[in-house]
Formats: C-alpha cells, sequence, structure tokens
C-alpha cells in the first residue's frame, strides 16, 4: 500500500541515479571512502585461550528466523529471505561455522567483503563527498554479529557512558535535547550566568576507529581477550569495492574503522568512545551516536574550565584517531543577562570556531534564545508541504482511515518529533501555527485528529514513567518520590525563569503528581 501511497503523492522523491558512464568513478569512490586508511598492518597479537563463548543451534535458528525477507543480499548473493526459510535446516551447519570462528578468534574472509553502493546526498552531486557510502554486507554475517552483539552487551555494566543516548535501550534522541536544556536551563537560572554551547562534528567517525585500540579498551571493559581478538580480526583485513551500475572498482583491504552497514559497528563503535568525557564538573559532554556537544556552563564570566575542555577534547580526538571537522563545527553561545558582553570566540587546531544563534541539534532547530520559533516554523513549513500530498491522496478517493493513517505516518511524526523536550516552551503563537497544521488535515481526512497538546501531554507522562522505571536513566534522579504517604508524588524543582519552569522535566513532575 504504502508504496502506491508514495507513487501517488510522490512523497519520497527517488536519489538521482548516480552516473555510471564514467568507468574510474568506482574506483575514484573507493579510495574517497577508504581515505582514513593508514595501511598499517595490524599488530599480532598475544595468543590466547579459546573462546568460552558458543551459541546453540537454538540461538542461531532463532536469529536467521529473525532475517528481514528483503534484507538484501551481501557480496555472498545469499538473501535474508533465504535464512529466514530454511532457518531449521541451514541453523546446524552454521553454529559450528560461528563456533569455529570464536574458538579460533578469526573471521571467514567470505563474511568479512563489503561491496559499497553510493547513493548521492543531494539532488545536484559536485564532489566526491556528495555520495553516501551504502555497505551490503553478508546477511549470514549479520546475523552472527548480532549474537556477538547480544552478549557483549550482557556484560557491560549499565552505568557506562551514560550520556551516551544512542544505540541502548529507553534512551532517544528526545532524552539528549530534552538533557542538554535542563542542564542549561537549571545553571541560567542563576545570577551571573550562561551557557556555551559547542556542537562537534567528526569526519567519518566510524571509519577512523584503529581497530588496535579499540580492543586494548575492550579488555579494559573486562571482555574476553580471546573475544577481543576475533573482534580484531573482525574489523581487519576487509575487502572493499565499489559498485556504480555495472562497473566495480579494484578491491581495497581495509585496516581501520568500523564498516557502517554491520550490526557490530555501532556498538563498537560507543564502546571506543565511552571514555570520552568531561573532565570538570561545570562542562558536559552530551552523545547520541557521533553527534557530540559540549556543555560549559560559565559563572562570573571564568572560561578557563570549558575552554580546558575543549582542549582536552580535541587532545582526545588526536590520540584516538577521530578527526574534527573544525568547518562543520558550531559554537552557540546562550546570555540572558542584560548587559551585553562580547564573548571571545573559541579556537580549535588553530581555527576559530563559527559561532550560530541557531543549530539543529539532534533534527530541532534550537537558538540562542532558547525559544522555538525557528523550529517551528521549519516544522510548520514541512508539514503544508505533505498537507498537498494528502490533498491528492483524498482525491484518488482513499478511505478516512487510510488518510489516517498516511497523516500520522508523515504529518503528525514532523509535528510531534522530540515534542517532549521543546513543545512547554512554545509560545502561544507557535502552537496556534502548529495546531492550524492538525486542524487542516483533520478536516482533509474527515475524522477526528489528536491535539497536539493532547500528544504533548500523553507523551510526557509516558516518558516520565519509563525514567522512573530505569533506575540507570540519567534523569532518574530528578524524580525524587516524597514520603511513603504520598505515593506516588514527587518532589518539585525550584524554578526561578518561565523557561525553567515550562521544561520537560519540571511539567513531566507536575503532570505525574496532577494523576494523584
Amino acid at each position: 500500500m504504502w508504496q502506491g501511497l508514495q507513487s501517488i503523492t510522490d512523497y519520497k522523491k527517488k536519489a538521482s541515479p548516480v552516473a555510471d558512464h564514467d568507468v574510474l568513478l568506482p574506483d575514484k569512490l573507493n579510495n574517497f571512502f577508504a581515505r582514513f586508511e593508514d595501511n598499517t598492518v595490524p599488530p599480532t597479537r598475544p595468543a590466547t585461550k579459546t573462546c568460552g563463548l558458543t551459541f546453540t543451534a537454538a540461538n542461531v535458528r532463532k536469529t536467521f528466523k529473525c532475517v528481514n525477507p528483503r534484507k538484501a543480499a551481501g557480496p555472498d548473493g545469499i538473501p535474508g529471505r533465504v535464512l529466514r526459510a530454511c532457518a531449521d535446516q541451514l541453523a546446524g551447519v552454521f553454529t559450528d561455522i560461528f563456533n569455529q570462528s570464536l574458538s579460533q578468534s578469526a573471521v571467514p574472509t567470505c563474511f568479512k567483503r563489503a561491496t559499497i553502493v553510493p547513493v548521492p546526498k543531494k539532488a545536484k552531486v559536485t564532489e566526491l563527498n556528495d555520495y553516501r557510502p551504502v555497505a551490503l554486507t553478508s546477511v549470514i554475517m549479520k546475523c552472527f554479529e548480532r549474537l556477538v552483539k547480544d552478549h557483549i552487551t550482557s556484560i557491560l555494566p549499565d552505568t557506562l557512558d551514560p550520556l551516551q543516548f544512542a544505540y541502548r535501550p529507553n534512551r532517544s534522541t528526545d532524552d539528549a535535547i530534552a538533557i542538554t536544556l535542563h542542564t542549561a536551563l537549571t545553571h541560567l537560572d542563576k545570577r551571573n550566568t550562561y551557557v556555551r554551547m559547542l556542537f562537534i562534528d567528526y569526519s567519518s567517525a566510524f571509519n577512523t576507529i584503529v581497530p588496535s585500540k579499540l580492543v586494548i579498551k575492550l579488555e579494559t571493559l573486562g571482555l574476553d581477550p580471546a573475544l577481543c581478538n576475533w573482534v580484531l580480526d573482525f574489523l581487519t583485513g576487509r575487502s572493499q569495492v565499489v559498485r556504480v551500475g555495472n562497473n566495480i572498482s579494484t578491491p581495497l583491504i581495509l585496516n581501520t574503522g568500523a564498516p557502517q552497514g554491520c550490526v557490530l559497528s555501532p556498538l563498537l563503535y560507543s564502546l571506543f568512545t565511552h571514555d570520552c568525557v568531561a573532565k570538570h564538573a561545570s562542562n558536559s559532554i552530551i552523545k547520541f551516536a557521533d553527534d557530540t556537544t559540549v556543555v560549559g556552563l560559565i559563572t562570573n564570566n571564568d572560561e578557563t574550565a570549558y575552554r580546558e575542555e575543549v582542549r582536552a577534547l580535541g587532545v582526545w580526538c588526536q590520540e584516538n584517531n577521530l578527526s574534527l571537522n573544525v568547518s562543520k563545527t558550531k559554537e552557540m553561545i546562550v546570555d540572558f543577562r542584560k548587559q551585553e558582553r562580547e564573548h571571545p570566540p573559541i579556537h580549535i587546531e588553530g581555527t576559530v570556531v563559527e559561532k550560530v544563534e541557531s543549530f539543529k541539534f539532534l533534527g530541532v532547530h534550537i537558538t540562542d534564545k532558547l525559544n522555538w520559533s525557528t523550529h517551528t516554523d521549519s516544522v510548520v513549513k514541512k508539514a503544508q508541504q505533505r498537507l498537498f500530498n494528502l490533498r491528492r491522496l483524498k482525491k484518488f478517493g482513499l478511505s478516512p482511515k487510510s488518510l489516517t493513517n498516511f497523516y500520522r505516518c508523515t504529518i503528525e511524526s514532523i509535528l510531534s518529533g522530540c515534542i517532549t523536550a521543546w513543545y512547554g516552551n512554545c509560545s502561544a503563537h507557535n502552537r496556534k501555527a502548529l495546531q492550524r497544521v492538525v486542524r487542516t488535515a483533520q478536516r482533509i481526512t474527515g475524522g477526528k485528529l489528536p491535539a497536539l497538546q493532547d500528544t504533548y501531554t500523553t507523551r510526557c507522562h509516558r516518558k516520565a514513567k519509563k525514567i522512573i522505571k530505569d533506575n540507570n536513566h540519567p534523569s532518574h534522579c530528578l524524580f525524587t518520590p516524597l514520603s511513603s504517604r504520598r505515593r506516588g508524588q514527587y518532589r518539585c524543582i525550584k524554578a526561578g525563569t518561565e523557561r525553567l519552569k515550562n521544561s520537560f522535566y519540571l511539567k513531566a513532575i507536575r503532570l505525574l503528581n496532577s494523576h494523584h
């Protein structure tokens, strides 16, 4: 059904085809995507005892049966639907292969091959950097990785890297944005304070991981040395080709980076960067995958700790082979003091970091005034474009139910994205503009649609309940229960400004208390 809807509305426009008349393009792209490769032979690690990790045929069978049948085949040509349909017959064979691989700390070469399909990032391509590499790897290896990933996750402490909000249960961009705003707003509630936010941009962060450094960190975290050797073998000696149409590049052997598109790569990246933490109590380093934000809380114009933090982060990046893209790194200063002051710029690697008044942070436009007009204007504009598609679908005679489904998936999802983090501080004008979109959609669909205020209230309540149940959530400590006689009631957080009073955590606490 969705393919038909997309065809009618042209909702998801296909990316411009990659020009396949240039027979040299695959090799150019392959060399570009592998530009962080240093061609050093990975160090030989000392032999260890056989890895104690083994999988049963039941483990492998269950993983095969969960494979998406539409998953594209990797270089081995084996599609996901084959593994799923033949899971009972194949589980025993691959259980032996997987366990043998673990016992020898070696990954079969055929499992480490990748075919890169370049996808244009924008309509008009002018340089190699305008292509996004999409890696096709073995579906069998993806299943193997998923089993290893589940094992590694099970032995890591839940408290590891609490300000990394990606790749873990009950964490989302909402949480990263909410805690960033709360950190800033609680500080700005005090006298003679301001906040500097540094939005770090890395160049191909996943592709710069040094496997030998990663496995040292894994051992420090308590992983079996034999499993660490297996991870090292998984990340090294990988063959990569780029395919453009019928043209295929010469293979390159890579020993650096974690291939994007692999199941293990996100987890390995987060473990590689788990020691990138703030060194000063007045600073926070908040992460969502490779999106990294330094929040510096400045009091009495003393920026010593913040500037030292930025310098230390630069040193950490050099030591860990992460490449800072200074031209795309931005800084925003939030200063509500009446007397305007000039803030000296931050320098990274001798280059001045650009100061901006607005920044798109994890999909949400944050401004130095911490108001939401820029964000709501952007959201409303995008939603109105999709209302046009909704009208087209109605002309084609779609049922109210189908129209409502399209609205929820393509319009409501935009209006309510990360809504718990920002809607509370929206102005009345902003809220009217957002609700106007909902009313228009309601007239088109012919059915009752939830008001955005109701959506916000429901999600605030639901998210607060999840945080309270999760003792390891970094915001759990903000929900302090009152005495046992007032069961279900939580201590209110003091606020001297409306900005803080209307932020997510304070709103959520008042909402929870009002239900008892």
